[in-house]
């Protein structure tokens, strides 16, 4: 009953992260947790989030950016594997709430820059990259993060899921490489995160129909209300007290 519940759910949590590239790890998070401890949760999570960003990029392959990839993953992968190497001692409630505030701030300043016509080109995707991945790499997942960048450096729709799937799933792949260079990701653990991300991948698949069904502004307004709340998750989450 409980990976029927798990894999449940990591369909519909694909499938939402299929439509507005992320999502995910914020829906799962909670009941892999309470499944297997948050030790263990967070390495599945990073290989289940891997493959979800796999299929991301296999559905939309043709929309990727792959000049906004080689700036962004070029500081985001290094700076992950940094960040998860740090998280082997730490506390990531505080980055989270920080996170938290910050993502629910980003959604009238990404409104302010876009009124002014102000986007953000290849070299501040650059920056953005290696302060996402840092900080990717010391929490479960900075998905929603990443959104207001990629809405500023002007990709939208397939574009935009594609090409932040690509830098997603380089950053997951990093940390999940630490992770198993410093034993945080044991047979049992990747065997988990396989069959999570199966189901993951299959919200992706379906995510396209609905998708496609949705003109631009639409799609940003939808981006900003799910931004909203996985920042009110994050900051319920850092919030929560710990056992």
């Amino acid at each position: 009953m409980l990976w029927l519940l798990i894999l449940t759910l990591g369909l519909a949590a694909g499938t939402i992260g299929g439509v507005v590239g992320f999502g995910s790890s914020v829906l799962l998070m909670p009941v892999l947790v309470a499944a297997f401890g948050p030790k263990e949760a967070v390495p599945i999570m990073a290989l289940a989030a891997l493959l979800a960003n796999l299929s991301r990029v296999a559905v939309w392959w043709r929309e990727v950016d792959w000049r906004v990839n080689a700036a962004y993953c070029a500081t985001a992968v290094p700076a992950a594997a940094l960040g998860a190497r740090v998280l082997v001692g730490l506390d990531g409630r505080l980055v989270e709430a920080v996170l938290g505030l910050f993502l629910i701030g980003m959604i009238p300043a990404r409104r302010w820059l876009a009124a002014r016509g102000i986007s953000i080109g290849l070299a501040g995707m650059a920056v953005v990259g290696a302060c996402i991945g840092f900080l990717t790499g010391l929490v479960a997942t900075t998905g929603p993060v990443n959104t207001p960048f990629f809405l500023a450096y002007g990709l939208v729709k397939g574009a935009y899921i594609s090409t932040e799937a690509v830098g997603s799933a380089a950053i997951y792949m990093a940390k999940a490489l630490v992770f198993q260079r410093f034993g945080a990701l044991p047979a049992e653990a990747v065997i988990r995160g396989l069959a999570v991300g199966s189901s993951l991948m299959l919200g992706s698949w379906l995510a396209k129909h609905i998708v496609l069904t949705f003109d631009p502004a639409q799609f940003r307004v939808l981006l900003e209300i799910m931004m909203l709340l996985a920042g009110l998750a994050m900051l319920w989450g850092a919030l929560l007290p710990h056992a």
